[in-house]
């Protein structure tokens, strides 16, 4: 028989996790009407194993992520909020924003990598 405090499986930990993502895609731009946060796009959300933290991943178009993140700090006990009421769990996690530079990463070592085969295929 399970102890009643055993951890929560894996799988309950990612869709925690990803409903989180699902819920705060929605409630960013609907809630926060901010410019500052016209072009945000969330890549992921990581849970602590006690749910009582979560770091929110996002990407943006702008030139300024510093902008972006700012706004998105200060309105992170506001979408918390929002989160408690949407969310059916008991320990709602409190928000971290990190820009995720992974992806601007990626465009710039692609780019790299095209040059290399253009300057190859020239020789």
């Amino acid at each position: 028989m399970p102890s009643k405090h055993q951890k929560s499986s894996p799988s309950r930990h990612l869709r925690i996790a990803d409903q989180i993502q699902r819920d705060l895609a929605e409630l960013i731009p609907r809630e926060i009407r901010d410019p500052r946060c016209a072009l945000v796009t969330l890549t992921g959300v990581e849970l602590t194993p006690d749910y009582a933290h979560a770091k929110v991943y996002f990407t943006t178009l702008s030139d300024q992520p510093g902008e972006a993140l700012a706004v998105l700090k200060e309105k992170a006990g506001y979408l918390h909020s929002l989160l408690f009421k949407r969310l059916h769990i008991h320990t709602v996690p409190t928000l971290h924003f990190v820009h995720d530079t992974s992806v601007a990463r990626g465009v710039s070592l692609s780019r790299l990598i095209d040059e290399a085969n253009a300057s190859s295929a020239k020789e």
